[in-house]
């Protein structure tokens, strides 16, 4: 896929943002010169924008919601010295009698310029992502992304597309217009069923003429199905749901099950995100009608979606050369292995030392109360700076790729027991904390768990307050007043992505020592 780019240097760095109905996702990518781009940073927001599902209006809630988003957004991408901003903005925006007070309002807060593109160039730049994504051959496909607004429908092979566009039929749209029962209601999957009939009388058509058995989806909804099939029949989709596939039997299990759950029982299913559990049975009773019309044998799931066929449709255009020179040379063994694993890996130098530097700060500081050792303190620093080295494979799950990397890469010097701490400590950065569900953390002896835990709530603070990997955190003071750990941040620009990335971050330690932590910026002084 598009994120196994060549080791040659980076040509442009760029970034595309989907302003969807529900959530407005950013990804910044490094373009090389062969083609091939490799992600670097993502942000999603769950902005909602349709509330009350698609009106003629954005509220002022709703737009608010969206510019503080955007923000945020810009905010990264400054962070990253991005050099373009694609943003195409979608169905919500694109219908709203004020969708243009919005683009004029984003244009002067942030100096984002929005494009509201048409629902046929949106399903072209889907397709293009999807068969780039996907091995396609003669075969003709259906690919469906099903939106929040809008569900977009391409009908095509490698070589070409015979359909594509943008229908209507997004969940929210259609939660909003035809189910007001839960669970679900016989009556109204029927009326769900007869709209579909209605709207996609050409898509069917065209999808029997060209005998179409497999189709491929994309997006939040359809890979929230595909993880509820892969949980369910046990399916291999922990590194990536990309060309994950399964039978048309596979899901009608899942559906005569799914569609009978209120909401505390859907809450409980495993792969469905909450934030879907109110809009996600639409989507059911569509791919299901999809299924039994076409009668459809395989159904596959691409990763790749709008902003994967913005990029590909900006590469077309614009190559510049960057040069990048990373070398180490250490006598120490250890310390060598390191920095020859991260030279390998392309990491992000500037973001990996800060991060480190954060860490062994708060090491020093929290020594005595977490009960560390001075072997405790060389672990972390090399956990730290290998923190990021997922990215190498994917920006998706690159905490996890992290850890595959570090205990694979034969690092010299170190005994087996470190690199596994190494390693756990550097999974444990991101999102989830330790717990023995995890396969590789429960491996651990319990005297290695508890490093592993204390060492991993130290990275995940330090990692916050980076968060925006401009190292606009430029000083790190650290007070202890009763039952409270002040941070105080001196920082370059606004404080503001650094506080919640860190408070987002701090639980686990907070845990730990039994104290809240606060963060807050220092003024500087004026000399």
């Amino acid at each position: 896929m598009s994120d196994n780019s060549s080791n040659s240097e980076a040509t442009k760095r760029i970034a595309a943002i989907d302003l969807g109905t529900n959530s407005f996702h950013a990804v910044l990518v490094d373009i090389y010169p062969d083609g091939s781009f490799r992600t670097v940073n993502k942000l999603k927001e769950m902005v909602v924008l349709a509330e009350k599902g698609l009106e003629d209006r954005l509220s002022r809630d709703a737009m608010d919601r969206g510019l503080e988003a955007l923000k945020r957004i810009k905010f990264l991408c400054d962070s990253h010295h991005v050099e373009t901003i694609l943003a195409y903005a979608t169905s919500a925006i694109r219908e709203a009698e004020n969708g243009g007070d919005f683009i004029k309002e984003a244009k002067k807060e942030t100096g984002i310029r929005i494009r509201a593109i048409s629902g046929k160039m949106e399903a072209e730049l889907i397709g293009i992502a999807v068969r780039h994504s996907i091995a396609l051959g003669k075969e003709m496909v259906l690919m469906a992304d099903i939106g929040g607004g809008s569900v977009e429908f391409i009908i095509g092979n490698h070589q070409k597309f015979v359909y594509y566009n943008s229908l209507k039929l997004g969940v929210a749209r259609m939660a909003a217009a035809f189910v007001n029962s839960d669970p679900i209601e016989e009556k109204e999957i029927k009326a769900l069923q007869k709209h579909f009939k209605d709207e996609l009388a050409q898509v069917l058509k065209l999808a029997k003429e060209h005998h179409v058995k497999t189709i491929i989806g994309s997006s939040g909804t359809m890979e929230n199905m595909a993880q509820m099939v892969a949980y369910k029949n046990s399916l291999q989709a922990h590194m990536s749901l990309n060309e994950l596939e399964f039978s048309a039997g596979d899901f009608k299990d899942l559906y005569t099950n799914f569609i009978k759950l209120d909401k505390k029982q859907r809450l409980n299913k495993k792969g469905l995100e909450e934030k879907r559990v109110d809009i996600i049975n639409p989507g059911m009773v569509l791919v299901n009608f999809l299924v039994d019309k076409l009668q459809l044998e395989t159904i596959k799931i691409s990763e790749a979606a709008l902003r994967e066929g913005m990029i590909m449709n900006f590469i077309t255009n614009k190559k510049e050369q960057l040069n990048l020179d990373l070398v180490a040379n250490f006598k120490d063994p250890r310390r060598r292995s390191v920095f020859d694993l991260l030279r390998k890996c392309n990491w992000a130098e500037a973001h990996s030392k800060h991060v480190a530097d954060f860490a062994l700060q708060l090491f020093d500081e929290f020594k005595k109360e977490l009960k560390l050792e001075d072997s405790d303190r060389e672990l972390l620093e090399y956990a730290a700076l290998m923190h990021d080295i997922g990215y190498y494979i994917s920006y998706r799950k690159h905490h996890k790729h992290a850890l595959y990397l570090i205990r694979y890469s034969d690092l010299l010097g170190f005994k087996e027991n470190e690199i596994n701490i190494m390693a756990n400590v550097a999974r444990y950065h991101r999102k989830s904390t330790p717990h023995k569900r995890h396969k590789r953390y429960r491996k651990l002896s319990k005297s290695n768990r508890k490093r592993v835990k204390k060492l991993s709530a130290i990275l995940r603070i330090a990692d916050g307050l980076d968060r925006s990997h401009y190292q606009n955190v430029q000083k790190l003071e650290i007070e202890h007043k009763n039952k409270t750990i002040n941070l105080g941040i001196t920082t370059q620009a606004d404080p503001e992505l650094e506080i919640w990335g860190t408070l987002r971050k701090a639980d686990l330690l907070e845990k730990l020592i039994d104290k809240k932590i606060r963060v807050f910026q220092k003024e500087e002084k004026e000399t």
